[in-house]
């Protein structure tokens, strides 16, 4: 893998990222607690398709080292140096879950001057957290057991995590057991501080003034099914404000569509791509 270095206020953090394929470029943003590996099965069918294909690990996660905060306004100022070190054009950033984030603080910070259209998948994009406004969100503490866990057994609680991402409690056969493990060696493998403090940047952020000023093209993606990420709090408030937006939905789908439901998901976004 390359590597570019975000020196951006004050900090010095090597994003380490996959670059393959020529065309319009294509940003691929993972989703937490997982490394850019998540995206191998859309990465071969973009570059097929003509797409360059950019996939990047977030900072403390997969080969990028770690930083001195894990808020948004921090982790998107390490897709920026990306874009502006690589002078990406046209560009169509593309975040799963907690990626969603990324996706949508970026064009918040810096504008859309690199940017032409966006995509949402399985994202916690607007809101997580249950508010008096936001019912269908998750539970103060439901969100506080998840942080306990990952400080008192972080490693039980990613295999289990893991189950939930494709529903195995529902549809033992949903993924192959090697699937699991494979999502294990990586969580595992990611840095504990980055791990937490990632977790509360999508708990606690809430986008929704950033998400209903959004005007490029912009894709939703998400799966009725997605127990570790309610539609009614994410993709269907999403599709409500961004005006014009094309919306999705997988009836069946878990949360890790990426994988369980590959096919679909690539030809929706090569077809995106291309309109």
């Amino acid at each position: 893998m390359a590597k570019i270095t975000n020196k951006s206020n004050g900090q010095l953090v090597d994003i380490h990222y996959q670059d393959q394929g020529s065309g319009k470029p294509v940003v691929l943003i993972h989703g937490w607690p997982l490394s850019h590996t998540s995206w191998n099965n859309q990465t071969t069918a973009l570059v097929d398709a003509g797409y360059r294909v950019i996939a990047y690990d977030r900072r403390g996660f997969g080969d990028s080292t770690t930083g001195s905060a894990y808020d948004y306004d921090s982790l998107t100022s390490d897709l920026h140096a990306l874009l502006e070190e690589l002078d990406l054009k046209e560009v169509t950033l593309v975040g799963f879950s907690m990626g969603g984030g990324e996706v949508i603080r970026y064009v918040t910070n810096y504008g859309t001057d690199r940017i032409a259209k966006l995509a949402l998948v399985a994202s916690i994009i607007p809101l997580v957290k249950q508010k008096d406004d936001n019912p269908d969100g998750v539970p103060q503490e439901d969100l506080d057991d998840i942080l306990a866990n990952l400080k008192e057994d972080r490693i039980a609680f990613l295999k289990e995590f893991h189950q939930q991402f494709y529903n195995v409690d529902k549809k033992p056969d949903a993924v192959p057991e090697s699937q699991l493990d494979a999502d294990l060696v990586v969580s595992s493998a990611a840095n504990v501080e980055a791990t937490i403090e990632a977790a509360k940047a999508w708990m606690d952020t809430d986008f929704r003034p950033e998400t209903a000023k959004i005007s490029l093209p912009t894709l939703i993606i998400h799966g009725k099914a997605d127990s570790t990420v309610p539609i009614a709090t994410s993709a269907e408030q999403a599709a409500e404000l961004i005006s014009g937006s094309e919306f999705k939905v997988y009836e069946d789908a878990p949360h890790g569509l990426n994988v369980t439901h590959t096919e679909e998901l690539n030809k929706d976004l090569i077809e995106f791509l291309g309109s």
